[in-house]
C-alpha cells in the first residue's frame, strides 16, 4: 500500500493533523465517558492510545532528531522527550486497566491534559523554530508517512494474530 502523500504534506502539517485528530478523540471521550459502556469507552481509548503511540514514535525517531540538530534548544527538546515518556507511562497504565475501574476515566482525562499541554508547546515553540531553522519538512514528511504506514501494517498484523490466538482450537 503506497503512502497517500499530497503536495504540501510536510512534517509539521502531518504532525498537526495528528494533534487535531487526537484532540477530537479526547473531546469525544469527554462527551461519552459518563453514558458509554465500558466496552465503548475502551474502544475509543484503544484508538487514542494507538494514535499516540504511532505519533510519539515518528516524532522521536524522525522529527525530534532532525529538529534537535537544527536548533539550539536542548531544554525544549529534552522537555518534549520527558513529556512523551510520561504520556507513554500513562498509556501503559491505561492499557493494563479494566475500563470499569473507577480510575480509568481519570487517567484518560489526565492523559488528554498532558497531550494538550505538549501539543501547545510543539505548535507554539518547536514548530516555528524548526521552520525558521529551515529543516527539510518535505523530506521529514515523507519519512513520517513511510514510518506510519509500516507501523500501521505491524499493528494490523498484531491485531490479526491476537484475534486468531483467541479462537478455540479445532477439534478432530
Amino acid at each position: 500500500m503506497a503512502a497517500s502523500k499530497k503536495a504540501g504534506d510536510d512534517a509539521i502539517d502531518l504532525l498537526t493533523e495528528d494533534h487535531k485528530k487526537v484532540k477530537k478523540m479526547f473531546k469525544d471521550f469527554e462527551k461519552m465517558h459518563e453514558d458509554a459502556s465500558p466496552e465503548e469507552k475502551q474502544e475509543l481509548v484503544e484508538q487514542i492510545c494507538a494514535e499516540l503511540i504511532m505519533h510519539t514514535t515518528v516524532e522521536e525517531e524522525i522529527f525530534y532528531p532532525a529538529v534537535r540538530e537544527a536548533i539550539e534548544e536542548d531544554d525544549l527538546m529534552n522537555e518534549a522527550e520527558v513529556e512523551h515518556a510520561s504520556a507513554k507511562d500513562l498509556i501503559e497504565q491505561i492499557q493494563a486497566m479494566d475500563p470499569s475501574d473507577p480510575m480509568y476515566d481519570a487517567k484518560v482525562t489526565v492523559l488528554g491534559e498532558y497531550v494538550d499541554h505538549h501539543v501547545k508547546e510543539e505548535e507554539k515553540e518547536m514548530f516555528p523554530k524548526a521552520k525558521k531553522a529551515k529543516v527539510d519538512m518535505e523530506a521529514l514528511g515523507e519519512e513520517i508517512l513511510q514510518s506510519k504506514e509500516s507501523q500501521g501494517a505491524n499493528l494490523l498484523a498484531a491485531k490479526d494474530t491476537k484475534s486468531k490466538s483467541r479462537r478455540p482450537a479445532a477439534r478432530h
